[in-house]
Formats: C-alpha cells, sequence, structure tokens
C-alpha cells in the first residue's frame, strides 16, 4: 500500500519502533518501506527488521527497499478476520510504477461532510482532470462494512427485549399466583407479628433463588455457546466480563421488580381477611 506523508500520524497509528515515512522519502532518496507487527512475526521470527531489504517483483522488474519502521497491527481491507502482512510504501517513490485509483483520508473538527465541497474544489483548482467520488465518513465505511452484523445485533436486541418482557410478566404471574395460594399463611404470620419487611424478604427469596438457579445453568452454557458469535463481535472480546455483567445485572433487577409487586401487595394483606380466606 502506497501513502503520503504524516499517514500513521494522521490516521493516529502508533510506531513502535523505527520512523514512519516522512517527506523526504522521495524520488532519489533511498526506498523505504514500513511493515506491521504480523509482518515482522510472518517472516522475521520476531527479530528486529529496522534496516533489513524487502524484495518485490513487478512487472518483470525488481524492487529492493529498505524497512525503516514497525507500525501496531491493524484491520485494513476488512473488519474481519485476522490482521495479516502489511507493507507501506512512499506513494512519492513509486516503488511499484503508477496507481489506478486512490484514497485520501481527511481528518477534520466537526461533520466531515461539510468539507466535502472544498476538498472537490482543491482537487479541481489542482487538476480538473482527476474525478473525485465515494466521499464519506470513515464511521459510513464502516458501518457499511459491518451492515449484516449491525441488522444482526439490533434484531437480537429487541428480540432479547421482548424476552425480558414476557419473562417478567410470567415471573410476576406465577409469584402473583403463588402469594394467593399462600394467603392464609400470609395471615396467620401477620396475626403472629411478623413484619411486612419480613413478608416481603420471604417471598423475594424463593424469587432470588430461582434466578440464582437459573443463572447457575445459563451463564456457562451462554460462555460455552459465545465461540459461535465470535464472528459478529467488533472491539471486544468473547466472554466478556463487563457484557456479562450487565447482563446479569439486567436479568436480576428485572426480576427482582417483577416479584417485588406481589411480595409488597401480600405484605398489606389484612390479617382478618386472610384468615377468613383460609
Amino acid at each position: 500500500m502506497s501513502i503520503g506523508d504524516d499517514f500513521f500520524t494522521a490516521m493516529q497509528i502508533p510506531m513502535l519502533s523505527g520512523r514512519g515515512i516522512e517527506a523526504t522519502d522521495r524520488p532519489g532518496a533511498p526506498d523505504v518501506a514500513v511493515v506491521n507487527e504480523a509482518f515482522v512475526k510472518s517472516y522475521f521470527g520476531g527479530e528486529d527488521p529496522i534496516g533489513k531489504s524487502l524484495t518485490f517483483s513487478y512487472e518483470c522488474a525488481k524492487c529492493v527497499v529498505q524497512i525503516v519502521g514497525v507500525f501496531t497491527n491493524t484491520m485494513y481491507g476488512s473488519l474481519k478476520g485476522r490482521v495479516g502482512p502489511i507493507v507501506y510504501l512512499p506513494y512519492a517513490q513509486g516503488v511499484l510504477g503508477p496507481v489506478s485509483a486512490m484514497v485520501y483520508e481527511l481528518r477534520t473538527r466537526g461533520n466531515p461532510l461539510a468539507y466535502a465541497n472544498t476538498v472537490r474544489e482543491i482537487v479541481r483548482s489542482a487538476d480538473s482532470r482527476i474525478p473525485l467520488s465515494e466521499v464519506q465518513t470513515q464511521t459510513a465505511w464502516i458501518d457499511q462494512g459491518i451492515n449484516p452484523e449491525i441488522i444482526f445485533a439490533r434484531l437480537c436486541t429487541v428480540f432479547a427485549i421482548l424476552a425480558l418482557v414476557i419473562s417478567s410478566v410470567g415471573l410476576y404471574a406465577t409469584v402473583s399466583y403463588n402469594v394467593a395460594r399462600r394467603t392464609g399463611e400470609i395471615g396467620i404470620r401477620m396475626a403472629l407479628g411478623a413484619r411486612a419487611s419480613s413478608v416481603v424478604w420471604t417471598i423475594l427469596r424463593e424469587v432470588v433463588l430461582l434466578v440464582a438457579l437459573g443463572l447457575m445453568i445459563s451463564v456457562p452454557v451462554a460462555m460455552g455457546l459465545s465461540k459461535y458469535l465470535e464472528s459478529f463481535l467488533f472491539g471486544m472480546k468473547r466472554n466478556d466480563p463487563l457484557a456479562f455483567a450487565a447482563a446479569v445485572m439486567t436479568l436480576v433487577t428485572a426480576t427482582v421488580l417483577a416479584g417485588y409487586a406481589p411480595a409488597r401487595k401480600a405484605s398489606r394483606i389484612d390479617p382478618t381477611i386472610a384468615l377468613r380466606h383460609e
């Protein structure tokens, strides 16, 4: 891949050793290249490659360049799959000859698309024969690349919320039914001096134990099956502790709230009415 000056600074790609491509890397200067960590691991076995030479065969000609820097692994071309070996070459030196198309990256403050017309005017004033097309933000490009995954994630979110609502309603109905069956027992407890908080905790304790049993079964199963969803994840690893913690807290909170309403209602039962019900 051929690049212009200050590419690594503009793209905020950290350099591990050596230097990036500079303005002095032009025709007449020694041909140079910058490689990524994956390239060093694949072809140098982790050995320091600074100062070593690479030979390219291009259109029946051989080009020799010197490695002057190593940068961190970054995704290139696609957000899916592993990071492969990458070599960056200065466009000005023309090591691989002319290119048929180029991509310019512009870092701005505010909305990048607001500068689109300005960039078009600059390019037109430099050379009106150069076409400028497919102007888009990097965010839009990334979203376009993972659009199926975004749709899948949104659908999963909708179904997850729907499942949470249905389970909460079902839990509320189940707890309410159990409370109705235990009306007489609750009345006796209240008549013997049981506090309202004690009645609430007695009912909620059963709900919490039920949730704990469900989590003991579901969490290991979810961790084991997460490998099948790893290809859909970006910016996070499978079995991410924060994601699991958030899911567990959401489930526990929804369950406690669904059980608290009938428990609170049970704590307000008049002992006299409850005993008559018995």
